[in-house]
């Protein structure tokens, strides 16, 4: 009878975790098959608007740049501003949106805004990546939680974390 019990039990566990991995894996197919959410999508507009305004308080000035959500990141970059022929863009990462929108709204559409305001500025140093100390300025004028050179892992798995 225990035995009975016991293997009506396992089973029941192991339907339920096949649904669970079902339903992520749907969910993880739907997110990188479409648009990002438009809760997304807001959360990015209200951070854009942040960062304009502490531009403007903090510059004199504000400018907005085109925000581009793309799926053609080699890796776990999670941000890249372009400059070409006097045109700037910044591009995130829909990759890793999904498992860290917190950190991205948080820490990399500033940091992003930073390189393009130093781009703007002219103030472009190349030896130091585009992480210059007049980088770390802006990119903390700009409302930046972490403005650090690249994503801190321990930042991004923190978080997570309900506590």
């Amino acid at each position: 009878m225990f035995t009975k019990k016991l293997e009506l039990f396992f089973l029941a566990v192991i339907i339920i975790a096949i649904l669970v991995l079902s339903k992520n894996y749907y969910d993880n197919y739907m997110f990188s098959t479409n648009d990002i959410p438009e809760s997304y999508k807001k959360r990015i507009v209200d951070k854009e608007q942040e960062v304009l305004q502490l531009m403007q308080s903090n510059y004199g000035f504000s400018f907005r740049v085109p925000i581009i959500v793309t799926d053609k990141f080699k890796g776990r970059l999670y941000g890249i501003t372009a400059y070409k022929n006097g045109e700037i863009k910044i591009y995130l990462n829909k990759k890793v949106m999904q498992e860290s929108m917190d950190y991205m709204v948080d820490s990399v559409i500033a940091h992003e805004y930073a390189h393009a305001l130093i781009f703007k500025l002219g103030m472009r140093d190349r030896e130091k990546d585009g992480h210059s100390k007049e980088w770390q300025e802006a990119c903390e004028k700009l409302g930046g939680v972490n403005c650090e050179q690249y994503v801190n892992s321990q930042d991004v798995v923190m978080g997570k974390l309900p506590f």
